[in-house]
């Protein structure tokens, strides 16, 4: 099906993958091959690949050690029809990361989630993307490549470098302009919204379970670019 006029469905399925924090995991039984779905909680790398925390005790973890296998769908959670809202549905394999940004970044998006990363049996995995379908309403069902999905990273070395300490400086001194983002610039209801991540596309904002894509009218790759584009919405907030 060919998608209508005026959808981007890049840019959709982008912000399904960064606005989600919970979505169906589809991984197939050790031993029978049997398919088996299971709730988790997510987040995602700094180029937007989804991270999970889960437990070698659980059947899912179970499974995807015997075959990485898995598929993951995630969706905006609209009220009413569930159908009319757009969701995406990853495909890829699963595999145990030791990154510290991996860690780092599951938390920020899951604080709750803290007590459970020094349990012995929990560890944390990202879905490697082989691909993705998005349904966002008639006329817009496309198949998506992983490169229609997450973020190039090439050449922002030093701002994903910078990224923590930015998030941190955010919420600590500019608590008001992250509301002021969320509200004046999505449209967002009114909040203690905060900062829990940034990448060269863009801000990703949260309050409570709710989490919110802010994107970069240009792509940012240097701190000094991060400050001037953070400060450029600021101003476009507070004059909106």
């Amino acid at each position: 099906m060919q998608p209508t006029a005026n959808f981007d469905p890049k840019a959709t399925a982008k912000k399904l993958m960064r606005e989600a924090r919970s979505g169906a995991l589809a991984t197939l039984m050790a031993g029978s091959g049997d398919p088996y779905c299971s709730l988790v909680n997510v987040a995602t790398a700094v180029d937007g690949a989804p991270l999970l925390l889960i437990s070698r005790l659980a059947v899912h973890t179970k499974n995807v050690l015997a075959d990485p296998r898995a598929s993951l769908m995630l969706d905006e959670r609209k009220e009413g029809d569930p159908l009319q809202g757009a969701r995406v549905m990853l495909m890829g394999a699963v595999a145990q990361t030791e990154s510290p940004d991996a860690r780092r970044r599951y938390l920020a998006y899951q604080p709750e989630a803290e007590m459970f990363a020094g349990f012995a049996d929990f560890a944390f995995y990202e879905l490697k993307l082989k691909g993705a379908h998005l349904v966002a309403g008639f006329g817009r069902i496309v198949d998506l490549k992983p490169a229609d999905l997450l973020t190039d990273l090439s050449g922002a070395a030093a701002m994903i470098e910078a990224e923590p300490g930015a998030i941190e400086h955010m919420n600590a001194d500019h608590a008001e302009t992250c509301r002021l983002y969320a509200t004046k610039l999505l449209g967002a209801p009114d909040g203690a919204w905060r900062c829990v991540g940034c990448d060269p596309d863009g801000l990703d904002l949260q309050w409570e379970r709710i989490g919110l894509r802010l994107p970069f009218p240009q792509r940012v790759t240097e701190p000094g670019a991060l400050s001037v584009m953070l400060k450029r919405l600021a101003d476009q907030a507070r004059a909106a």
